[in-house]
């Protein structure tokens, strides 16, 4: 598993670190009006996903604005947002933030995302930051599991992984 910290502590990771070449893990998470989403929802596309703690903290808030604000220079991404926000909160911080370019959805059911890409931190029942892409292929192409979930993710990594993606 990812050796990860959360504001210096040592955490406890669930489920499977996802590696490059790996097939994506299917996950079953809500959209914004409660409706299931999974990965087989955007199949044939390449889809950054971009993990965060929570959308009401300040690295997860510049995190999600700037993934949307790179949207327009990934015009064949899907870009998604998962948290463990309700879809609710997760729907009026979207509305508070002007974001339109990302999708944002929920892991608080059940931690399908959270555990089908060991991003789901046991002691506080959130998920850690990370980034992965994956391409129309289902394939993982890039993976980031921030070695401290309070910092900000490699953005011109996982850009440049989007843009090479197919």
């Amino acid at each position: 598993m990812a050796n990860v910290t959360f504001k210096g502590n040592q955490i406890t990771l669930l489920g499977n670190e996802v590696k490059v070449g790996e097939k994506a893990p299917n996950f079953t998470v809500l959209a914004n009006d409660l409706s299931e989403v999974t990965l087989d929802n955007t199949k044939g596309n390449v889809r950054l996903i971009s993990v965060v703690p929570s959308l009401d903290t300040g690295v997860c808030d510049a995190q999600t604005r700037r993934f949307n604000e790179e949207a327009a220079s990934l015009p064949n991404v899907k870009i998604l947002t998962v948290s463990v926000d309700l879809p609710f909160a997760q729907k009026r911080w979207c509305g508070a933030a002007g974001i339109e370019n990302v999708q944002t959805l929920s892991d608080h059911r059940d931690l399908s995302f959270g555990e089908a890409y060991g991003v789901a931190i046991q002691e506080l029942r959130l998920l850690t930051r990370a980034v992965f892409v994956v391409d129309s292929s289902d394939t993982v192409t890039y993976v980031e599991y921030v070695p401290e979930a309070t910092d900000h993710p490699n953005y011109e990594a996982a850009i440049a992984a989007a843009k090479d993606a197919k």
